[in-house]
C-alpha cells in the first residue's frame, strides 16, 4: 500500500510530521483528519509491494530506465502545454497519464505530487538526477526565477532534439559497417572451422611439405576449433579491460586523449565534443544561468576529460576577470576560427548567439564527416574481406599448383 508523508498542526497549534499507509492521497488526509490533525502537506513517499509481487518490483528496477528519447519528448510536449497556459501540475499530470506503466510514469507522478504539495518544479525534477540531469534542473530553476518557463522549455526541447538527432545520425552511420563486419566474420568461423578442415586432411594424405601460408591457414583453423569459445570471450575482455583502465584519473585521461587522435573517427568525436559544449553552454547563458554555473554545468555534461580540463581553466578565468578566449586557446583543443568567434561574442555581448552559430557550423560539420565515414568504410571493409578470402583460397591452392608442377617435371 502507498505510504504518505505528512504535515500537520496538531490542537495545540503544534507541527507533527508523520507517514502513513493509505489507499490513496484523499484517503490519507481523511485518516490525518480523523485523528484531530489540520494537514498542511501531504506528499506520496513509497509503495510497499503486497505478497508475491516482490519478484515483479525486482525485474522491473532492474530492466525499467528512462531513455533519452523519453525525457525529449516529454520536454517538447510539456512547453507545447506551458504555451498554451496549462498549470505546471495539471502539465505533468497529463502527460504521466499518457506514459505507459513504468519507472518514468513513477517519476512523473511523484514531481507532480511534490509540486502539488509546495515543491518548485525544479526541486522535483532534481530528485530524479538519472532521468533529469544538472543541465536539465538547472535551466528549469533559471526559468521558474525569471518567469519564462515556457521559454526555456522550448530552448531545452530544441537543444534536446539536437543532441538526440546527432547521435542518432553517427549511430545509424555504423549500423550497417557493423552488420557486415559481424556478418562477414561469422562466415570466416565457419569456412575456418568446418570447410579448411576438409583440406587438412587431404593434404595429409598427400604427405608433401606445406607451403608456409597453408602452414598458418591450418594452425589458424585448428585454433578455432579448439578455442571456439574465446570468439564471444575476447571482445568481452578487451570491454572489461578498456573500463578498466577508463577508472583511473590517469587511464581515463589517456583513452580521452586517443579518442580524439583516433584515425577517422577522432575527427568526428571532437567536433561533436565541441558542438555538445558550445550548444550546451550558449543554451544556458541564454537561459539566464549564470556564466560559472554554466561552466561547472557544461563541464560535468561534456563526457572527454580533455575538454573538461579546458573548461577547468576557463572557469578560473573567469572567476579572475579575465576572458573566455585565452585559456581555450591555450588548452590546444580548440581551434583559432572557435577561439576567435568567441572572442568576437564576448566583445559584442553576444557569446550566447555566437557559441549556437559554432555548434550549428560544428554539427554540419559532423553530418559530413559521418556521410564521408559511411563512404570510407565500405571500401575498406570491402578491400579487407576480399584480402582475408584471397589469403584463404591462394593457401588451400598452394599445395595443389605445388603437386601439378612435381607431377609436370
Amino acid at each position: 500500500m502507498p505510504v504518505f508523508a505528512y504535515e500537520a498542526i496538531d490542537q495545540g497549534g503544534q507541527k507533527v510530521t508523520k507517514e502513513l499507509e493509505a489507499a490513496s492521497k484523499d484517503d490519507a488526509l481523511k485518516k490525518i483528519k480523523s485523528q484531530g490533525l489540520r494537514p498542511m502537506k501531504v506528499t506520496l513517499r513509497a509503495a510497499r509491494a503486497g505478497p508475491g509481487k516482490s519478484g515483479k518490483g525486482k525485474a522491473r528496477v532492474l530492466f525499467d530506465w528512462v531513455t533519452s528519447a523519453q525525457i525529449t519528448t516529454f520536454t517538447t510536449q510539456l512547453a507545447t502545454l506551458q504555451d498554451a497556459g496549462l498549470p505546471i501540475v495539471r502539465s505533468v499530470k497529463i502527460l504521466e497519464g499518457q506514459q505507459k506503466p513504468g519507472r518514468f510514469k513513477d517519476q512523473l507522478a511523484h514531481v507532480a505530487e511534490d509540486v502539488e504539495g509546495g515543491a518548485t518544479f525544479s526541486e522535483a525534477l532534481a530528485k530524479f538526477p538519472k532521468s533529469f540531469d544538472k543541465l536539465y534542473v538547472s535551466m528549469v530553476k533559471a526559468g521558474e526565477a525569471g518567469g519564462v518557463l515556457d521559454v526555456i522549455l522550448n530552448r531545452l526541447a530544441g537543444f534536446m532534439e539536437k543532441s538526440q538527432k546527432l547521435r542518432k545520425k553517427v549511430k545509424g552511420a555504423m549500423i550497417y559497417p557493423v552488420a557486415v563486419i559481424c556478418v562477414a566474420g561469422l562466415i570466416l568461423v565457419v569456412i575456418m572451422a568446418y570447410v579448411v578442415p576438409s583440406f587438412e586432411a587431404m593434404f595429409k594424405d598427400l604427405g608433401q611439405r606445406l607451403p608456409g601460408p597453408t602452414q598458418l591457414l591450418l594452425s589458424l583453423s585448428q585454433a578455432i576449433r579448439q578455442f571456439w569459445y574465446l570468439i564471444p570471450g575476447v571482445p568481452f575482455l578487451l570491454w572489461l579491460a578498456w573500463k578498466g583502465i577508463g577508472r583511473s584519473q590517469k587511464g581515463r585521461r589517456a583513452i580521452d586523449a586517443f579518442k580524439l587522435r583516433m584515425p577517422i573517427f577522432g575527427n568526428i568525436i571532437n567536433k561533436s565534443a565541441i558542438s555538445r559544449f558550445c550548444r550546451t553552454l550558449g543554451t544556458l547563458i541564454a537561459s539566464g544561468v549564470p556564466i560559472l554555473e554554466a561552466l561547472r554545468i557544461v563541464k560535468d555534461a561534456i563526457g572527454n576529460v580533455i575538454i573538461a580540463n579546458a573548461i577547468e581553466e576557463v572557469h578560473g578565468s573567469i572567476r579572475e576577470g579575465e576572458t573566455i578566449a585565452d585559456p581555450l586557446r591555450a588548452s590546444g583543443v580548440f581551434d583559432d576560427l572557435i577561439v576567435n568567434m568567441i572572442d568576437v561574442g564576448e566583445e559584442t555581448g553576444e557569446l550566447d548567439k555566437m557559441l549556437i552559430k559554432i555548434a550549428d557550423n560544428y554539427e554540419n560539420d559532423v553530418d559530413v564527416a559521418v556521410e564521408g565515414l559511411s563512404s570510407l568504410l565500405e571500401p575498406l571493409i570491402i578491400v579487407g574481406l576480399g584480402g582475408t578470402v584471397g589469403f584463404i583460397v591462394v593457401s588451400l591452392f598452394l599445395p595443389l599448383i605445388e603437386i601439378i608442377k612435381s607431377v609436370g617435371k
